[in-house]
């Protein structure tokens, strides 16, 4: 007998050797909202908080196994796509989800925090063609949707714009962030048919943010996974990232990882537990329940 009361989300990305990113942290932040994290790995890369140092893709059958193995098994609510490489996962993976039942979010990963590239130049077509078209939310840094949509982002205006393009190759929506537009706060704006919805939060100023991306689309997965619908999953999403930010544990010696086990640890009632006072957000309480 099916298990309905847990949510269930498909990771399909790259692992992260050093934790804060990739599959790593997709299925800590899953954990912490109580959703069930099942994986395919697409690559293996050797990396720290100072950067990439090697990488190695998977081979595009061994990932559709991954893919099928856990969908006729297991199942999904929502699929979270991360990193894929080259053009030939990519392939692969539209191959293998486009007929699934299943919310799908698409985090177009292409650099790394680091600076390092995570996807070859030859795949950003087939992503545009092949992947975009059946993908439900795709959640790209301004830099990724310059790349996909080919239009310069420079203001909040142009965010709106991007994200249009985006539902135009057959995404159902676009969160546009915009971490790396400078000022002191941070301006997300989501967009669908219905609205273009801007959410704002302070800028904390850390250079622990290492896997804020992967963060965010699986904290978005696990929330909608759960049942959440998408405009508070993505608020919820943001709130969490905010707070995993201001907690992070800073480790490494360069661009170090969040706290991504910040509900798990707020549950647990520790003293040691971040205080309340610097979130604007309302603070994650219950979210498993």
């Amino acid at each position: 007998m099916q298990n309905e009361t847990i949510g269930r989300v498909l990771i399909i990305a790259g692992s992260d050797s050093g934790g804060g990113a990739g599959i790593q942290a997709d299925i800590k932040t899953c954990a912490a909202f109580g959703a069930y994290a099942a994986t395919a790995i697409t690559a293996v890369t050797a990396q720290n908080t100072l950067g990439v140092q090697q990488v190695q893709a998977m081979s595009p059958e061994l990932v559709r196994a991954q893919i099928r193995s856990v969908l006729d098994d297991i199942g999904a609510d929502v699929i979270k796509i991360g990193m894929l490489a080259n053009k030939a996962i990519i392939e692969a993976v539209a191959d293998e989800i486009e007929d699934e039942d299943a919310f799908v979010v698409l985090d177009p990963v292409m650099v790394a925090t680091s600076g390092d590239k995570l996807l070859e130049d030859d795949a950003v077509e087939a992503m545009k063609t092949r992947l975009i078209p059946v993908c439900d939310l795709i959640t790209p840094n301004i830099p990724e949707a310059q790349i996909l949509t080919g239009l310069s982002i420079d203001d909040v205006d142009d965010f709106g714009k991007a994200g249009e393009a985006l539902i135009e190759m057959g995404a159902y929506a676009a969160l546009i962030k915009g971490g790396h537009m400078k000022g002191n706060m941070v301006i997300d704006v989501l967009v669908s048919e219905d609205e273009n919805a801007l959410m704002s939060a302070p800028r904390i100023k850390s250079k622990h943010t290492h896997g804020t991306g992967c963060t965010l689309a699986s904290a978005i997965a696990a929330a909608m996974a759960l049942g959440a619908p998408m405009d508070e999953a993505v608020n919820t999403a943001r709130e969490y990232v905010f707070e995993a930010i201001r907690s992070a544990p800073g480790l490494g010696q360069g661009k170090g990882p969040l706290n991504h086990g910040l509900a798990m640890s707020e549950d647990e009632g520790g003293d040691d537990t971040p205080d309340e006072g610097g979130n604007p957000f309302a603070v994650l309480k219950g979210m498993k329940e």
